[in-house]
């Protein structure tokens, strides 16, 4: 059964906007037609008619599903460093208590609209989930060691966690600059075959890293002391993190660069000179719940970059939802269009994940879910706009 949908706009992405436009969809989700008010090519003469704007389903290019049972145990506004320190404190739990709240957070995504998610995950628990949910998931398996003669172990133990996934689409991810050694971002370029060439790292969350690969200054000396770690090994770089970093990527690799938050303009231009494939991704709100700040999201604008959406987790965040995400933005940064912010939501994220093919554009052939944005402006979400899922 093929069913025709039509609202004030529809926004196939990849296109103009549709004023009154009607969108055909099969009984598998697949778009079969895209045209202006009409009758419907089949010759059906019943539209389904909704106030607002139709756009695709959303595209979550970071989330921690494992992390779910942490919601609301971890309090705002504190640091990275802070939160970190109670996450790793807290995030042990029976293994049923976490399966449950993994459940439930892939259920309200679902329901708010995410048709695919990039997702960090340090075991392969979430595997289940993942197998049975209609949402598609990429896996980011993560990896972290910061003491050099370590690293082969991590790898190893990473690799096995990727090969539990199979056959879900899985890739190898460090953690961050601040908790991996070279000698792991070295082994890490001996796995870039085929899909595993996917990478993604959370980048500059903190001022504090920026510090450490400076001057091997602030509060991160303190946070290994408190863990043990010795890392006279380590020396200052005289550069901001990224810069120290990202040439260690192989050329084969796509990096999700993930935070940003300390990101700065010489930065930017650093990741635009080197040979490597970098994608951004900002998860507003969790930035505003850590550390009460957010990018300079206008400059990475300047640059032809692709820009992605996350929700980062439940530990450091009260929904997973993108629209959350859109609204934040709007709210924030007002004059960043719908239209341009959507496209960071829903194609560029398919394209980073590499299904851009069934996800991210209304087109006809692809299956990339329909999303209803009621209490609009014309092409502008407001305070007042909501997501509904339709198909």
């Amino acid at each position: 059964m093929i069913r025709h949908l039509s609202a004030d706009f529809i926004i196939p992405v990849n296109g103009e906007p549709i004023k009154d436009g009607v969108v055909s969809v099969d009984e598998n989700g697949r778009i079969v037609n895209l045209q202006k008010r009409g009758t419907p090519r089949d010759g059906a003469n019943t539209i389904e008619w909704f106030d607002g704007v139709i756009v695709p389903g959303f595209v979550n290019t970071h989330c921690h599903l494992e992390l779910s049972h942490l919601a609301g145990e971890i309090p705002g506004g504190e640091g990275l460093i802070p939160f970190l320190t109670k996450v790793i404190g807290r995030r042990a739990a029976d293994d049923i208590n976490i399966l449950g709240a993994m459940k439930m957070a892939d259920k309200a995504m679902l329901e708010n609209g995410i048709v695919a998610v990039g997702d960090i995950s340090n075991n392969s628990l979430s595997k289940t989930i993942k197998h049975e949910s209609p949402i598609h998931y990429h896996t980011f398996v993560e990896f972290i060691g910061f003491e050099p003669q370590k690293a082969e172990a991590v790898m190893n133990k990473s690799i096995a966690i990727l090969e539990d996934f199979a056959p879900l689409p899985t890739s190898l991810a460090p953690h961050a600059p601040y908790s991996v050694s070279k000698a792991l971002l070295k082994l890490l370029r001996k796995n870039t075959a085929g899909n595993h060439k996917l990478t993604s790292m959370h980048n500059q969350e903190s001022d504090h890293e920026n510090d450490l690969y400076r001057y091997k200054t602030g509060g991160y000396i303190d946070f290994y002391k408190s863990l043990n770690f010795n890392i006279d090994f380590f020396k200052p770089q005289a550069r901001n993190s990224i810069q120290s970093v990202l040439p260690l990527f192989s050329p084969n690799q796509r990096i999700l660069l993930v935070h940003n938050t300390y990101t700065k303009l010489k930065d930017i231009y650093f990741a635009g000179r080197v040979d490597q494939d970098v994608h951004w991704c900002f998860c507003p709100k969790a930035n505003l719940y850590i550390e009460k700040i957010l990018p300079e999201i206008e400059l990475f604008r300047l640059q032809d970059f692709n820009i992605t959406l996350g929700t980062d987790s439940l530990a450091s965040n009260d929904k997973l939802c993108i629209f959350s995400e859109l609204k934040t933005i709007k709210e924030h940064f007002p004059s960043f269009s719908f239209i341009e912010t959507l496209r960071w939501a829903t194609i560029n994220g398919a394209k980073f994940l590499g299904i851009d093919d069934k996800y991210g554009s209304i087109e006809k052939g692809k299956t990339p879910g329909l999303n209803l944005i009621s209490n609009t402006e014309g092409l502008e979400i407001t305070s007042l706009s909501s997501v509904r899922k339709l198909i």
